[in-house]
């Protein structure tokens, strides 16, 4: 068996780094907005969180992962064995188990974990929302719903009217 290339050693490597960096998006906030959402209207209501509880977002599969891995495993599996044919069937395996786990490394590295925020808006209707909670929300306190493209909740800091905006620390 012969030893891992230095060129394929170092392909791969930048490949997995690569399908890494790609991998850690973050998941949904109250405060962070897509390029796309900049500028763009959304109806405005206020609500209580009434209940909170722990959520996993599962990761995405946008076959980066699959094709990363099956990349990186033909260029391993290319350089074992001894003879072209040896190689030829290292690379073809290489790549298949490649694929399998960057699907599954893909899939780990964009799941996250997030809250389901239940909120009782001012009508009466009751939402849920599911977010993560970058601004430290707590059951009980007083939100603003902001609808857009996504719905979203942050803390209400819009004066009643005729009122003056509440001080923030």
């Amino acid at each position: 068996m012969r030893l891992v290339k230095p060129a394929s050693a170092t392909l791969t490597l930048a490949l997995l780094g690569a399908l890494s960096a790609a991998g850690c998006a973050p998941v949904h906030s109250g405060s962070t907005y897509g390029r796309s959402q900049a500028g763009q209207e959304q109806r405005v209501t206020k609500g209580t969180i009434l209940a909170m509880r722990e959520v996993k977002v599962e990761g995405t599969d946008t076959g980066a992962g699959k094709i990363g891995g099956a990349v990186v495993g033909g260029a391993a599996g290319s350089t074992l064995g001894q003879g072209s044919r040896a190689n030829l069937a290292g690379a073809a395996v290489g790549a298949v188990l490649g694929a399998v786990l960057g699907t599954m490394a893909e899939n780990r590295l964009t799941e996250a974990n997030a809250i389901e925020f239940t909120v009782r808006e001012e009508n009466g209707a009751t939402i849920a929302v599911v977010q993560a909670n970058d601004q430290g929300l707590r059951e009980g306190e007083r939100v603003v719903i902001l609808r857009g493209s996504q719905v979203r909740i942050v803390r209400d800091g819009i004066p009643p009217e005729g009122g003056a905006a509440p001080k923030t620390s």
